[in-house]
């Protein structure tokens, strides 16, 4: 992000642990003993051995301070778009959510109509079959009407026929045909 990476001369995975120590076996007594061994010589090596060792400790933790730091970045980086990669799933979510309560409002709007036109037919089939029952009622009534009327008539008409009989004292013939002539 604008800051420059330092080019990787060294090795990232340097610690305090791995920076290497001079390994100086201790003295032993003989060489302790014996006159002409360099001691000045020694405590300057040592002094320069020290300056070069803080030199190494310094880089090491140099190195160690940008490698941490660039581990940090991208782990920001790396949360930061997780986070956006969240943000625009939970935005498709509520978008397929919103998408899917206004297809369902529109099938049960298009139930809800068709409800009703079955409800509306329905009622005017019942109306239609309440008048056509209302209609052979009242064609069954008059049917009834006409039946009960002719045999009023044919009641009439039978006893003018009994009345006529008995003024001429004649039995009708069909009267009991099966003893007639």
């Amino acid at each position: 992000m604008g800051e420059e990476v330092p080019n990787k001369t060294e090795p990232e995975s340097l610690s305090v642990d791995s920076v290497p120590q001079d390994h100086n076996p201790p003295l032993q007594e003989n060489q302790l003993d014996k006159p002409d061994s360099p001691l000045p010589q020694n405590v300057a090596d040592d002094a320069s051995k020290k300056d070069t060792e803080d030199l190494v400790n310094k880089d090491a933790m140099l190195a160690r301070v940008v490698t941490e730091k660039r581990l940090a970045l991208i782990k920001a980086w790396e949360e930061s778009e997780k986070t956006k990669a969240d943000n625009r799933a939970h935005k498709k979510l509520s978008a397929v959510g919103l998408w899917e309560d206004s297809k369902r409002a529109l099938v049960e709007a298009q139930l809800k109509k068709i409800e009703e036109n079955l409800e509306k037919k329905k009622a005017e089939h019942v109306e239609k079959k309440k008048n056509k029952v209302a209609e052979i009622h009242r064609l069954a009534e008059e049917k009834r009407a006409i039946v009960e009327a002719q045999k009023r008539e044919e009641f009439l008409n039978l006893e003018d026929m009994a009345a006529k009989f008995c003024s001429r004292g004649n039995t009708p013939r069909k009267f009991f045909a099966c003893f007639g002539a």
